[in-house]
């Protein structure tokens, strides 16, 4: 059953890291939306905290001007922080169930935000008191199922960032989304040596997926990869809902 369990986590974040490197985004997404198939949310989390920390930043980096990013974006950072912080323990215990329902709702809800062609727009006077909103909800999402993209990556895509900025904001956002459930996880005491092997496993998977993923990204629409990507995602959210009632 463990060597079971550390191929499907291979598989997992090869398939993870493959698509970030395609696309820039899904690692954290696809990782926790199937390894809760077959483990409890706090550990697959915990399997997830290194490979999505040392991805994204690296994207945080690779951007023109952190120093922009962050004297921009810090009320919504702070905003993320708390409101992880502020609801841990959703993800342990009782709440386990509800947890993987609510991951499976917030699949879909990415996957719907991703198909639609309305973009929206956030003006400069907005941003001032909608940022640590949506950083707060970001962080209460975080901490009930590990997904930080809802609502945080719609937000940065409204608020008029050029490309390159835009990839660097998200970098920094799921950096500090990742280090503020790495807080959680270890508070739940899910941090433990036991699982330093899947970690292990878990990275090593990832930068392979993002590699090939890096050398397909010349070669295939991003545009229709991005539409089978968030199909996959609709349906792997819609049987993780259907789970509470069979």
């Amino acid at each position: 059953m463990q060597s079971q369990t550390a191929l499907f986590i291979a598989l997992v974040f090869t398939l993870a890291g493959f698509v970030k490197g395609v696309i820039g985004l899904g690692l954290p997404t696809i990782s926790m939306g199937l390894l809760v198939l077959v483990m409890p949310p706090v550990e697959a989390a915990a399997v997830l905290l290194l490979p999505s920390l040392l991805a994204n930043v690296w994207q945080m980096c690779s951007g023109p001007s952190i120093g922009s990013a962050i004297r921009r974006l810090w009320p919504m950072m702070l905003a993320i922080c708390a409101g992880t912080w502020i609801a841990a323990g959703l993800m342990t215990g009782t709440y386990a169930h509800s947890v993987v329902v609510l991951l499976g709702a917030t699949l879909v809800l990415y996957a719907l935000s991703g198909f639609t062609v309305v973009r929206l727009h956030v003006s400069n006077r907005s941003e001032r008191w909608l940022g640590p909103i949506i950083g707060g909800v970001t962080g209460i999402i975080t901490a009930a199922t590990g997904v930080f993209v809802i609502p945080a990556v719609p937000y940065l895509q409204a608020i008029g960032l050029e490309k390159d900025d835009l990839v660097q904001a998200l970098g920094l956002s799921f950096t500090v989304s990742t280090l503020a459930l790495a807080a959680n996880v270890a508070e739940a005491g899910a941090l433990s040596p036991a699982i330093a092997g899947r970690t292990i496993i878990a990275l090593i998977a990832a930068i392979a997926g993002m590699a090939i993923g890096q050398a397909l990204r010349e070669r295939l629409r991003p545009s229709t990869f991005r539409r089978w990507f968030l199909t996959g995602l609709l349906l792997l959210g819609l049987y993780l809902i259907g789970g509470a009632f069979r």
